[in-house]
This record gives C-alpha cells, sequence and structure tokens, in this order.
C-alpha cells in the first residue's frame, strides 16, 4: 500500500483518510459550526442552510407535485401517546416474531420504539409537569391523534401530509455531522388511504420521487425491501433508499413504511365506505433527513474541498472583480451588472467584492464547491469577456 498523499493546503486526503476528511470539509466549507456546546447538535452556517433548504425547495416541488399538503405539528407530545405508540411497536414486533396475525395479540407493558431515545420535558418553571412531554423523534404520535378529526368519510381520502421540522432523538454512538446528530432536520411525508392497493400505490409514487430528488442531487442510490430484522417494528414492510459512498458502504438517506391499518386501530381512525360501514384507513410514512447533504458531501467532495450540484448550489455561479488600485474601469460595478444578467436567467449568483488576494477567493469557492466562477478584471472589461473556471475542472 502507498503512502499516504500528503494533505493539499491542509485539507486531508479525501481517499487515504474518508474519517478525517468529511469533518474538516465540513466545517471549512462553513456548513455547519460544531462548536455548540450539546454534543451532537451543529449550529447551521449561512451557506450550509442555504444549500439545505435548496434540497428542501426540491422536495416542496414534488410533494406539490403529487398533491401533498404541508402541516406543522408542536414539537411537544405528551407521555401517554408515546406509551400507546410503545405497546403498538411492541406487540407488531411480537406478532412477526411469532409468526402471528397482531390482532390476536393483547397489548403488552415492553420498552420499544423511540422511548430510550426521546428528551423528556417534565418541569415547567419551578412546577412539576402533570404529564411529563417529550421532543418529538418522529410524528406518527402526533399526527395520528388528529387524523381521526379529520378523517370522517372515503369523501377525505387519501389524506396526504408532510411536514420539514426538527426531530430530537438521544443519540449514544459517535456523532457526525448531518449523519448521527441528536437535532435532524427532518422530511417526513404521512399518508391515508381507503385500502391496502391505495397505500401501495402511494409507495410507489414515493419511490419515483425518491429518484427524480436523487438525480436532482446526483447520487446513486440502492432502493430495497428491509429484511424482517431490519424492518421498523411498526410496518409491515420497509423500502431502504441508501445512498452508495466513495468508499464503497452506503449511508440510508430515506426509507418508506407500509403501515396496513394497524396504527389505524390503534389510534381509531376510520371512515365511512361506499356501503356506509365504518372501516380503517391504510397509512404510509416517507422520511428524509439531513443526511442526503451529507450525502453529497461524501459523494461529490474531493481534496480541493466540496463539489456542489448546481440544483442545490446556494450560488451557482460566483463572480470575483479583480480589484486594481487606480484602475480606470469599476470592475466590481461590472460583476454586479453581469450578476444582475446571469439572476435574470434564473441561476443564483453572489459577487465576492472582499478586498482580498484573488487566490484567497479561489480558495474559498474551490472549498465550497460553486459550479462556476468568473473572474473579472480590468482587461476583461475592455474585451468584453470573462475568464470562467469550472468546480469540476477546465477553464476558459
Amino acid at each position: 500500500m502507498g503512502k499516504p498523499a500528503k494533505a493539499k493546503r491542509g485539507i486531508p486526503s479525501k481517499v487515504d483518510d474518508f474519517n478525517a476528511w468529511y469533518p474538516f470539509i465540513v466545517e471549512a466549507a462553513e456548513l455547519v459550526d460544531k462548536r455548540y456546546p450539546i454534543k451532537g447538535m451543529d449550529v447551521w452556517r449561512p451557506y450550509g442552510w442555504k444549500a439545505m433548504r435548496q434540497i428542501d425547495a426540491l422536495t416542496h416541488s414534488e410533494m406539490d407535485r403529487t398533491g401533498h399538503e404541508e402541516v406543522n405539528f408542536p414539537l411537544l407530545i405528551p407521555e401517554d401517546l408515546l406509551e400507546k405508540e410503545n405497546a403498538l411497536v411492541a406487540r407488531l414486533k411480537r406478532a412477526r416474531e411469532e409468526g402471528v396475525d397482531p390482532d390476536e395479540l393483547r397489548d403488552e407493558d415492553e420498552e420499544a420504539g423511540f422511548k430510550k431515545e426521546v428528551y423528556w420535558v417534565k418541569h415547567a418553571g419551578e412546577n412539576d409537569l402533570d404529564i411529563p412531554m417529550f421532543l418529538r423523534p418522529t410524528s406518527e404520535t402526533a399526527m395520528y391523534t388528529m387524523f381521526p378529526l379529520w378523517i370522517r368519510s372515503h369523501k377525505d381520502l387519501p389524506l396526504k401530509v408532510y411536514q420539514m421540522v426538527n426531530t430530537f432523538r438521544y443519540e449514544t454512538k459517535q456523532t457526525r455531522s448531518f449523519i448521527r446528530v441528536r437535532e435532524i432536520h427532518f422530511f417526513e411525508a404521512h399518508t391515508a388511504h381507503a385500502n391496502e392497493e391505495d397505500a401501495t400505490r402511494q409507495i410507489e409514487q414515493d419511490l419515483e420521487i425518491v429518484d427524480r430528488l436523487m438525480d436532482k442531487l446526483c447520487l446513486p442510490i440502492i432502493k430495497a425491501k428491509r429484511p424482517v430484522w431490519d424492518t421498523f417494528p411498526g410496518a409491515h414492510y420497509t423500502i431502504g433508499i441508501d445512498a452508495v459512498m466513495p468508499n464503497g458502504r452506503t449511508l440510508q438517506v430515506a426509507s418508506c413504511h407500509h403501515y396496513l391499518d394497524q396504527w389505524a386501530k390503534a389510534f381509531d381512525i376510520t371512515y365511512e365506505n361506499l356501503e356506509a360501514k365504518q372501516q380503517h384507513v391504510h397509512q404510509t410514512t416517507y422520511g428524509m433527513s439531513e443526511r442526503l447533504l451529507g450525502a453529497v458531501v461524501g459523494m461529490h467532495g474531493d481534496d480541493s474541498g466540496l463539489i456542489m450540484p448546481p440544483a442545490i448550489a446556494p450560488w451557482q455561479v460566483v463572480v470575483c472583480p479583480m480589484i486594481r488600485k487606480n484602475a480606470d474601469v469599476d470592475t466590481v460595478a461590472i460583476s454586479h451588472q453581469v450578476a444582475d444578467t446571469l439572476r435574470k436567467s434564473g441561476l443564483r449568483v453572489h459577487v465576492d467584492d472582499r478586498d482580498l488576494h484573488p487566490g484567497q477567493k479561489y480558495y474559498d469557492w474551490e472549498i465550497k464547491g460553486v459550479p462556476l466562477r468568473l473572474d473579472i478584471g480590468p482587461r476583461d472589461v475592455e474585451q468584453g469577456t470573462a475568464f470562467a473556471a469550472k468546480r469540476t475542472g477546465g477553464k476558459q
């Protein structure tokens, strides 16, 4: 095995030491700051948050296209709802292990679900709360408490809602930005359908959405039905979506769950069918998180920094005016004019008019992975040209 490559400008080699390269790039590119005094809760910096919001925008667009409506549920959930979820998940898990119909089993007191992972709120000021609450790890219990109030008739189906919120899980393993954190920027879609077939078609639509999003993110993925031991205990089946990383490992970036009518039975979510009889709905969920950005960093970066796919790059073009003292041409003003023209074409453009050495600007934007850099100097203005440098290589 050859000697490790020498670090380029202090950047660890991605090929030789991915575990050192990844956290270095995440902070050097100013995506997050990990110095917040709670482990696993990073502070999103402006550039990183802009990138995440671009991913969110793509997701919003897909939700609009497929008839989902956005909701926003409270952060706090009362303890009794967690107990209801734990009992359901434990019963479904036991039914799977014993190979019997879950309806034949009774709920038992058994720790399951997210109970060991949640953050608790037990005091308000100096008062103990009568009913402890917890920060949502996900939102099945919160949403399904409301679904019976929203669904009465077959005319109310399908119900397709989603939200983008922060969720909280007490992660005990080593944390890593975007990939394993305790406060998670999370997307979750929840649907209710008249029957199993309609719910299955929803899963198929979810997988189509996955394909469209991953194409925008330029991520190679594997979609696979999870084996029983790796299926969420509360689901009939789970389909995991894994990004294939450069080191050959996979990173789960999304999942779809088919719940049949088991959650509906636990939360009494019924509708009046065409025969005027009450029937339980069938449900699905589809979830993604900030892991998508972690996968983009890991897949597309190199030893010079990030390589942002244009669809989610905070700035698709950065214009760098060459500032010369006593120059007859105002390259900064010209650069802003060029930027305005590009913006009218729908591009996200930033003008870096900082009074810094050009080499420092080049380093900053290369490590941030901006797809295209345009340099404009006095001679370029005279000739009506600009020097263009693509982040993936190539200059003209």
